[in-house]
């Protein structure tokens, strides 16, 4: 922490030395910056602070805990928020130096010939003593679609001038290892003063509501920092191990910032347009100063290397005729290039290059013709001796933009499924067609949707008076239409539908489609007709309760057996498949069953959904894609990307998989180029093996029936407590600082859903994103854990009403052989175990001070600390560790560093929480009040790293 004296509480081996030291260094020039900023005093009050809270856990130091109590609360506002400021800045930067060191240390194992799990290195090992071969691995990489989407969520804690300046502390931090004399270090060391200068005086929290625009430009910095140059990267590594095949860019970005309105009344058709051309702009820039350094680079003289007739071509036309560049065709031709790039960026953006040596020239029509001109100039530099200087830049920037294109990333359309039924019945009431449409029964709804369908008229009425919601919604197709044209069809592919429940909530965005211009062609229930119906957006369900998920496949196979539909989707490539993208939702499904059945439910859903695909791909060659709605916290279906790949169930990647990354986990991911090429490098990696190393037999029988039998046992635990409990509601409320999160200015989409005839907020209202952030922040971490303990117990009691055969030895054995030989198990009780890791009910009881109904509060605090214990023993006896994170010692040093530094902020959070609540109840709450729990919200989130 601010220390400058006190030894690290970390195993301080030769290995963990230099993270030691780094962060040993970070809070020493912390703590000098706050004794020059806020004094002595200040400085003193942090470090009195930090030794009673390292004593408390570590030592487990009792008096140091009730003098640590009394400490903060006999704090001043003011001394609050300096504090909660210094303990929030420090687990920032503990961040940075934790990055660091997983890059050096990756470094090192390169070095050493160490192929590191979930690297390609060891993928293509395991592959090739599996007899894959290369041309296996190029031919599923040619059918492949890889693709990490980015969104925007409530628990976004960063902003971007603290992004900013922590990537400059990172990259200070990453030099300091090669740098070789003591007056380098020195001024490196300046440098990190400067910048911990700025994060100390840089405003911590947003004073307004973000943006969507603020999130779409958050999301650009990693864009800018990461995606656009390791991406190519990342390509050129997989080329080198595949010598000799062309790689196809399987891997591909998504976005749902800009064109997500589920929830989100602040997203609209301009929203989506400035999306699209911010993602325009920041991409075009990036080629135009690739291209510019290029043109440095090449400075071939023609009097000393020949070119080819294209070159040359491509040089006469650049309309350059500067006379000192007239024997130097290389820069030429790319002078003629970067002047059609600018031209691009102005046509597509109406902005302006930052350079011109001409004038921005005739714009290109798609990013095939930028394709068609690099290539021009690699394929003149490989015939004339010249092919080492296209490594370096040039066959990066190809890979770039066949990758990003002009669009830079896919944005997905999101809307809920109510949403459209209430447009299409506005448009059906006014049209005099269906006086109201919602009350039909469902067949009554296909049918009528079927016909519509069928008739190449549209449904408009020529100026009706709309409502607002069905003008927005129109608007937002007649904008995806206007946006595929001019940005090309890679700019927006899905239109997903929250909340899909029914048939119908399908057919309703086709017909809104074909409403907008984006569906060509009229349904033809033979599939014979030439002007048959084709969709330019793939019409992507959302399943995401529990029920919902019971839905999917049987949903997804009556929409297929309707006349017509097939053919509608099929476009008769022969050259490859069309697919159809199943989205699966993490966290509405924890949030209604809890975290082991939405992850059985997830598991069977998958399996149901291959089976019903697995002939439609054989015989009409559309195949499925899912479509993870994974967040950062387990109970949302975070952790480990590589192993939450492989524990799919068989044949549900088969090189086809999209994943959402969310909240201040796309910093954790991203923020760093060298680690976001690391998880880059393991989705593709575990892409790889799932699809080509598939487990040779499904789960057996008896393992999932006892995964069912756990559900079943875990579900009614779990909604015992939740929504059967009487008062958990108002516990939870009180409990967690799910309101103060709400009054946080941490995203532009609202905290929850209210639904007509709630007097309070309830449980159902709430999104499932805030309400795992507010378990995480008491330390709870509910979603992640509850209700298993109690499964196990009863499984193993024997006394559930389908219980396993056999004594409670013999299903635990059970039990154990799951987690030893089943991925999806493993990868289950693995995650478990590190949300107990983290979890902590010291911590959490300081919470329960919150809660009004003191007697209410310590009988459901008691049924939760009974059922963490179960879950606590059920963990230990299935895997057979009584220590938390034994197989993870990493992480669990980690931990064992981080959290001293972090109980602190807890503890100030209950203190400003019981003020401003108190205030808050007189009329009068304190600013200064709110903005330090908001401040210890971002701590603790950038502490747990995985919360949101």
């Amino acid at each position: 922490m601010p220390s400058s004296s006190r030894r690290s509480t970390a195993p301080a081996d030769d290995e963990n030395r230099p993270l030691i030291e780094d962060i040993r260094l970070l809070g020493r020039i912390l703590g000098d910056v706050i004794r020059e900023q806020e004094g002595v005093a200040a400085f003193e009050l942090i470090e009195r602070i930090r030794q009673l809270a390292v004593a408390y856990r570590l030592k487990r130091d009792a008096q140091a805990g009730r003098s640590l109590d009394r400490l903060l609360k006999n704090l001043s506002v003011d001394q609050a928020v300096s504090v909660v400021r210094a303990f929030s800045y420090f687990s920032h930067l503990a961040n940075l130096a934790e990055d660091r060191h997983n890059v050096r240390q990756r470094e090192r194992d390169e070095r050493s010939g160490i192929a590191l799990q979930g690297s390609l290195a060891m993928s293509f090992e395991r592959l090739a003593r599996r007899g894959v071969r290369a041309s296996d691995i190029a031919e599923t990489l040619a059918h492949a679609y890889l693709s990490p989407v980015l969104t925007a969520h409530p628990t976004e804690v960063q902003r971007k001038s603290v992004l900013d300046a922590e990537r400059a502390v990172a990259e200070l931090i990453g030099a300091r290892d090669a740098l070789p004399t003591e007056r380098e270090r020195a001024a490196n060391e300046q440098h990190l003063r400067a910048r911990v200068t700025q994060l100390w005086q840089t405003r911590l929290l947003r004073t307004s509501k973000l943006s969507v625009a603020n999130e779409i430009d958050n999301a650009l910095s990693y864009y800018q920092s990461t995606f656009l140059r390791q991406i190519p990267l990342l390509y050129g590594e997989i080329e080198q191990m595949l010598p000799g095949f062309e790689i196809a860019p399987f891997l591909r970005m998504g976005n749902w910032i800009g064109g997500d309105r589920d929830g989100n009344p602040n997203v609209s058709a301009e929203t989506l347009r400035f999306a699209l051309a911010r993602h325009s702009e920041t991409v075009l820039r990036f080629y135009l100063t690739e291209v510019h350094a290029l043109g440095g680079e090449l400075s071939m003289s023609g009097l000393l290397v020949k070119v080819t007739p294209a070159l040359r071509s491509l040089a006469e036309r650049s309309g350059d005729r500067s006379e000192h560049r007239v024997d130097e065709p290389y820069r030429r031709a790319l002078i003629g290039v970067y002047a059609r790039l600018a031209g691009t960026l102005h046509a597509l953006t109406g902005t302006e290059a930052l350079r011109h040596a001409i004038a921005p020239s005739e714009p290109y029509g798609a990013a095939s013709e930028l394709l068609e001109d690099l290539r021009a100039v690699e394929a003149s530099l490989a015939s004339h001796f010249g092919a080492a200087l296209a490594v370096g830049r040039l066959r990066p920037l190809i890979r770039a933009v066949q990758v990003f294109g002009f669009h830079l990333a896919t944005i997905d359309l999101r809307q809920s499924s109510d949403q459209h039924e209430a447009v299409l019945a506005e448009l059906l009431a006014t049209a005099r067609i269906e006086a109201d449409y919602c009350a039909l029964p469902e067949d009554a709804k296909i049918a009528l949707l079927l016909r519509l369908l069928s008739d190449a008229r549209g449904l408009q009425v020529r100026e009706a008076a709309y409502s607002e919601r069905t003008r927005g919604e129109l608007a937002i197709f007649e904008a995806a239409r206007e946006l595929r044209q001019r940005f090309g069809s890679a700019a927006i592919r899905h239109c997903i539908i929250s909340h899909t429940e029914t048939v119908s909530d399908l057919l309703e965005v086709l017909l809104l489609q074909k409403e907008c211009g984006l569906l060509h062609g009229t349904l033809d229930a033979q599939g014979e007709s030439a002007d048959a119906a084709r969709a330019d957006l793939i019409v992507v369900p959302l399943f995401e309760t529990i029920a919902d998920l019971r839905r999917a496949a049987p949903i997804m196979r009556e929409f297929y057996a309707l006349p017509g539909v097939l053919p509608m989707i099929l476009r008769g490539r022969a050259d490859q498949y069309d697919e159809q993208d199943v989205m699966l939702g993490y966290s509405d499904s924890n949030k209604d069953g809890g975290f082991f059945t939405s992850n059985w439910e997830l598991y069977r859903a998958e399996t149901a959904l291959v089976e019903l695909f697995e002939p439609l791909k054989r015989e009409k060659g559309l195949r499925l894609r899912l479509f993870h709605g994974r967040g950062g916290t387990v109970g949302r279906g975070g952790g480990p990307s590589y192993e939450a790949i492989l524990a799919q169930p068989p044949g549900t990647v088969n090189g086809q998989i999209r994943l959402t990354e969310q909240g201040e986990v796309i910093a954790s991911k991203y923020a760093n180029p060298r680690i976001g090429r690391r998880n880059l490098e393991t989705l593709v990696a575990a892409t790889l093996e799932a699809t080509l190393l598939p487990p040779r037999r499904k789960a057996p029988q008896l393992f999932l029936d006892a995964a069912a039998e756990l559900s079943t046992l875990g579900m009614a635990a779990y909604r015992g407590l939740v929504y059967e409990t009487p008062g958990f509601a108002d516990y939870f409320f009180a409990a967690t600082p799910i309101r103060e999160i709400a009054e946080l200015n941490i995203g532009s989409r609202p905290a929850a859903r209210p639904k007509e005839g709630h007097a309070k907020p309830a449980i159902e209202d709430l999104r499932a994103i805030p309400w795992g952030f507010s378990w995480g922040q008491c330390r709870i971490a509910l979603p992640g854990w509850y209700g298993f303990g109690s499964a196990v117990e009863r499984f193993l009691a024997g006394t559930a009403p389908k219980a396993a055969k056999g004594a409670r030895a013999e299903r635990l054995a059970l039990l154990q052989r799951m987690h030893a030989q089943w991925p999806f198990f493993t990868t289950l009780l693995s995650n478990m175990d590190m949300v107990l890791a983290k979890s902590d009910l010291a911590v959490a009881l300081r919470y329960v001070e919150l809660v009004p109904d003191k007697r209410a509060a310590r009988k459901i605090f008691a049924q939760i600390q009974a059922e963490w214990d179960r879950t606590q023993v059920a963990l230990s006896q299935i895997t057979g560790e009584t220590r938390r994170l034994a197989s993870n010692p990493a992480l669990a040093r980690s931990i064992e560093y981080r959290f001293p530094y972090l109980d602190p902020l807890n503890h100030l959070q209950v203190e400003l929480m019981r003020r401003y609540r108190a205030q808050r109840a007189e009329g009068e709450p304190h600013e200064r009040v709110q903005r330090g729990i908001h401040m210890s919200i971002n701590g603790v989130a950038a502490g747990l790293r995985n919360s949101g």
